[in-house]
């Protein structure tokens, strides 16, 4: 192949999944691969292949390593990845609290009430079905729901989704995730080492006094978050954790104003009001003052917007998929049914019944008590839709199902992610066929209709 032929088929390659395969799509593409693998006769292959070392050493010092072990590659994903993507959905929590759906007690009150429904009931019944036996344990595999999967269901449905419905499923998805980080925080610490603990907390101290300071060094950040990750790892606190708190000191207010930007762009445009068409070089005056608009826009933009922007395609397509591979590859038991059992019906329960019954009754109940109301556009049915897309657990359930069982029991470890698999398919589906049917037709109005029950 050419190497220009090579180049277009690359850049309608790249567009083709930009544009035409979400997030979420992708993410159950890789795990219906992961699953035939897992059941293939590659199966030995694909799971030694996640007990593979990874290193990154200097001397004696290994980065990627526990208590000094070096990180299998399943560990490396989970602890070191899984971290980054937290970093991201901690910047994303900040935002959303700043200037977006939770930066103010009324806009947040009906998602956070939403999102507690959410979480409580699947847990309920997650409990009274364990309740007195090890499955206990993974009580809050039913709780998350997966932003960039239930999105991607709704995407499917292009114009005819009001907003006021995509903000709502954003902003409870959001504080699922901050209940998802509390639970991870608090639940899943082992033993701590006191002494790597408060280096960790020395560190986000610095980058708090850093923030105050306007120190707008990304690099600067980055590397202190590598410092405060590797403290968290060894301090017994799980280190994903790290990825939050980081992301919560990374500066939100950029050095220059647009004001500012914009009059220094005009000064800078009028360094080339005798600019040669014909000649292919710049005077150094010129390219100075191309350098000083770059600058500018490099600094009009915060570093917390800009962090944002540019790991959303690398957590969405690189990291989340990874993940997906490595922890979605079931195998399928024979006649022995190990795979399916108790964790296996009380997560699916739990994401599909608990996630729509605690969402839409919490929504409900605040609505009919007049604590808050149905912002223009929704009404009962596409609530009901969206209360069934917030069983779409995925990533977040995932990760807690290894947590849970990862180092203890294997057989509740591959009941606990059937059940995340197939109460996440489920969730999507109905919702999916409800918002189809509820939704307006391309070309009808999305008038409100709040009192259509």
């Amino acid at each position: 192949m050419s190497a220009p032929l090579l180049k277009t088929f690359g850049y309608s390659f790249l567009s083709f999944l930009k544009h035409r395969v979400n997030g979420g799509l992708l993410l159950m593409i890789v795990a219906v691969v992961a699953m035939a693998v897992a059941n293939s006769p590659w199966a030995d292959a694909y799971h030694a292949f996640w007990g593979q070392p990874v290193s990154l050493q200097v001397g004696g010092f290994n980065l990627f390593s526990h208590h000094g072990h070096a990180l299998t590659l399943m560990q490396f994903i989970n602890d070191a990845l899984m971290a980054v993507f937290f970093f991201s959905v901690g910047l994303e929590i900040k935002r959303e609290v700043l200037v977006g759906e939770l930066s103010s007690l009324r806009q947040a009150l009906l998602p956070i009430i939403a999102a507690v429904g959410g979480m409580l009931l699947p847990v309920g019944i997650y409990f009274a079905m364990a309740a007195g036996s090890p499955a206990v344990d993974g009580l809050a595999i039913p709780m998350a729901t997966d932003i960039a999967f239930s999105l991607g269901v709704l995407s499917l449905f292009g114009r005819r989704v009001p907003l006021s419905l995509k903000i709502f499923l954003t902003a409870f998805a959001v504080v699922d995730d901050i209940g998802g980080i509390l639970v991870i925080a608090f639940f899943y610490t082992s033993h701590l080492s006191v002494g790597y603990l408060l280096v960790a907390v020395g560190v986000l101290a610095v980058l708090l006094l850093a923030n105050r300071a306007r120190v707008m060094s990304r690099t600067f950040y980055c590397l202190a978050g590598i410092v405060v990750w590797y403290c968290f790892l060894q301090s017994g606190v799980h280190a994903t954790i790290a990825g939050v708190l980081v992301a919560f000191t990374i500066p939100s207010i950029p050095c220059l104003n647009v004001k500012k930007y914009i009059a220094r762009i005009r000064e800078n445009v009028a360094e080339f009001p005798h600019f040669d068409k014909s000649s292919i070089l710049l005077t150094p005056h010129q390219i100075d003052a191309l350098k000083s608009i770059e600058s500018a826009s490099d600094k009009v933009i915060s570093p917390l917007q800009f962090m944002e922007d540019r790991m959303h395609g690398m957590v969405n397509y690189l990291i989340m998929p990874l993940f997906a591979f490595a922890n979605a590859g079931i195998t399928l038991s024979g006649s022995d049914g190990a795979t399916v059992g108790l964790v296996t019906y009380a997560v699916v329960l739990g994401l599909v019944l608990g996630k729509f019954v605690g969402i839409y009754l919490f929504t409900w109940l605040a609505v009919r008590s007049r604590v808050t109301s149905l912002p223009q556009g929704m009404n009962w049915r596409n609530v009901a839709g969206v209360s069934l897309l917030g069983g779409i657990g995925f990533t977040v359930s995932l990760f807690i199902a290894n947590l849970s069982f990862g180092s203890s029991d294997m057989v509740l470890l591959n009941q606990a992610k059937l059940g995340v698999l197939v109460g996440t398919v489920l969730a999507g589906l109905l919702g999916y066929v409800v918002l189809n049917f509820t939704l307006p037709k391309a070309g009808e109005s999305t008038a409100d209709s709040r009192n259509d029950y």
